[in-house]
């Protein structure tokens, strides 16, 4: 499937789908390799901690408002959000665990990209799409800083 081109100011938030995927590659990666599942789940809590509640936080506050809160775009973002708070919060870290975590993460960016983002690009005011611009990048920190790379 050919890139989704994003306004400009959907553009950051977007990027930040792009490093969740290659946190579902990671993640595959390690367990297709058997690196043990606690340092795959070291990387998730980190993962989940500095960036993706961040992450949730600023979508749920700036960009879902946007459709409103009984649109079913949105209620299946906030259940799969739930979810995923669920799977990073389990202290089990098991290879099942790790193997939802990266498969309901990598389900729920896809459908953002292709479904809900492109349903709220097509109806977001100007206003509306400034104030998602306003997400700073420093807000949705990186994750690069990861010393222990299992997935190499």
């Amino acid at each position: 499937m050919a890139p989704i081109k994003r306004h400009i100011l959907l553009q950051p938030i977007s990027h930040d789908h792009h490093v969740g995927l290659l946190v579902c590659w990671k993640i595959r990666t390690g367990l297709s390799n058997q690196v043990e599942p606690a340092r795959i789940k070291k990387f998730c809590n980190f993962f989940y901690e500095i960036h993706l509640k961040n992450h949730f936080i600023a979508e749920e506050k700036y960009i879902f408002p946007v459709l409103g809160n009984n649109d079913y775009l949105i209620k299946r973002a906030m259940e799969e959000h739930q979810l995923l708070r669920q799977l990073f919060k389990d202290k089990n870290g098991d290879k099942e665990n790790l193997t939802l975590i990266e498969k309901h993460l990598e389900e729920h960016i896809r459908f953002e990209e292709r479904e809900l983002f492109t349903r709220i690009e097509a109806v977001a005011t100007e206003d509306q799409l400034r104030t998602i611009g306003n997400i700073k990048p420093e807000d949705i920190k990186s994750i690069e800083s990861w010393e222990d790379e299992f997935w190499v």
